[in-house]
């Protein structure tokens, strides 16, 4: 029997992945399906969290910025010590646990809006648990990513996590803004818990190897202290720290005043503000698409640092074009701008990171650098609320935009981001030897 619709040949070509793409990998398939499904439900809970702070408990300001800061706390206070566990366990258990664990968190919130509960202390404790899980599970996730792609084409998958990130953030924010106006944002993150319990099915089949070995016998603190000198002495990873870290406290104190600005001070409603955010997806589509050949092009640091520009020009332009001349404009193009900026820096910072750091050090390496890079967020956040209730929304929108492009400035300037036009390979001088040479490795058991 012929198919009732058969497409021409070319089309079907065009369809067809190449034979060397990512995606014909089984491993790494799973990997972007379930990142795509936990992106779409994250969606759901980037509107309707502020948006149930915002509108049904009435938060000021200085309340959205301490609600950030609760998601923040956990980096400052667990990397640490998570870098160091997550060198001596499996790592995708850990990713699936930590799946699960966010979809019980989020269901926590309808279930106390519906018995009546739900306060803004409330929002603060899940504000916390989402971090703890991100904090562990967030890390280990990263790493799972490595055990599945070559290191040599790391900024390609980056690229590609980014572009499923970016498909969920093309649909997600409509489909948000829709749910919340029908059945109110609490309920909305039902949908968030379901499309977690989907990742976790998924993420079961991801077959990720762990090729690495444990270390026995060896004690926190010489571990701990191994994985900071290894960060300490490389001079590539200590830039993008400082640089990236300055980003994330010019962002986090933006993300507070978001909602409000959009919905005091420009009268958008939930429906309006989740398609604006629509449209940030397609600004994360384009960079996702494209931003693997710019990297190429220009280098991991140079692109890096074009990122951090284009979301410094976006916070920038929103604050300097008042509400009733184009502010609804200048919003959509500040979450556009940030869209193509964000995926701009993290796909290079990822990848530049893990290039460079021997597998024996990758949990710590990527614990200790999301510590040292949050660590300037939870400031930024308390800043940009307590600017926004004491100045303006506008004020912190301004500071953000201003700081950003003086950074990128500085940044370009840097002789060793400036350097950087090329995936690093790992040196093996790189590797930090023990402390305790009597600590042997052991092969890690399945």
């Amino acid at each position: 029997m012929k198919p009732l619709l058969r497409l021409p040949a070319a089309w079907r070509r065009r369809l067809q992945l190449p034979p060397n793409d990512l995606l014909r990998n089984a491993a790494y398939r799973r990997l972007f399906t379930s990142i795509l499904c936990s992106s779409l439900g994250g969606q759901v809970t980037m509107l309707a969290l502020p948006l149930t702070a915002a509108l049904l408990l009435h938060a000021t300001p200085t309340q959205m910025g301490w609600l950030t800061t609760m998601e923040l706390l956990p980096f400052v206070l667990f990397s640490l010590p998570a870098g160091v566990w997550l060198d001596r366990v499996r790592k995708l258990p850990v990713y699936v646990a930590g799946e699960f664990s966010l979809a019980v968190a989020v269901l926590t919130i309808p279930l106390a809006w519906a018995l009546g509960w739900l306060s803004i202390a409330w929002l603060y404790v899940v504000g916390f648990l989402i971090g703890t899980v991100y904090t562990t599970a967030g890390s280990a996730a990263q790493i799972v990513l490595t055990q599945v792609v070559p290191r040599e084409r790391l900024v390609e998958a980056h690229a590609k996590n980014a572009l499923a990130t970016s498909g969920a953030e093309v649909v997600g924010p409509g489909l948000a803004g829709a749910l919340i106006k029908a059945v109110g944002a609490p309920m909305a993150l039902v949908i968030d818990a379901l499309l977690l319990l989907v990742s976790v099915g998924i993420l079961r089949g991801v077959d990720a190897r762990e090729n690495r070995q444990l270390q026995v016998g060896r004690r926190f603190w010489p571990q701990l202290k191994e994985g900071l000198r290894f960060v300490a002495h490389h001079r590539l990873l200590i830039a993008l720290a400082v640089a990236v870290g300055l980003w994330q406290m010019c962002h986090n104190a933006a993300l507070v005043v978001q909602i409000l600005y959009a919905t005091r001070e420009l009268g958008m409603s939930e429906r309006a503000i989740g398609l604006a955010y629509v449209a940030m997806g397609g600004g994360t589509v384009l960079a996702s698409t494209l931003g693997h050949r710019i990297s190429e092009r220009i280098g991991p640091g140079p692109c890096l640092t074009l990122g951090i520009g284009c979301c410094g020009l976006g916070w920038l332009l929103a604050a300097l074009v008042p509400p009733q001349y184009g502010g609804i404009a200048a919003f959509v193009a500040m979450l556009v701008l940030f869209g193509v900026g964000a995926v701009l820096i993290f796909i290079n910072f990822l990848a530049l990171r893990q290039a460079v750091t021997p597998e024996p050090l990758l949990g710590r390496m990527t614990s200790i650098m999301r510590w040292l890079i949050i660590l300037p967020a939870g400031p930024g956040a308390l800043l940009g609320g307590w600017l926004g209730e004491h100045v303006a929304l506008r004020a912190t929108l301004l500071f953000s935009g201003v700081t950003a492009l003086l950074l990128a400035g500085a940044a370009l300037r840097h002789p060793v981001i400036r350097a950087v036009r090329s995936l690093p390979s790992q040196p093996k001088s790189e590797a930090v030897p023990p402390e305790d040479p009597a600590a042997e490795a052991m092969p890690l058991k399945a």
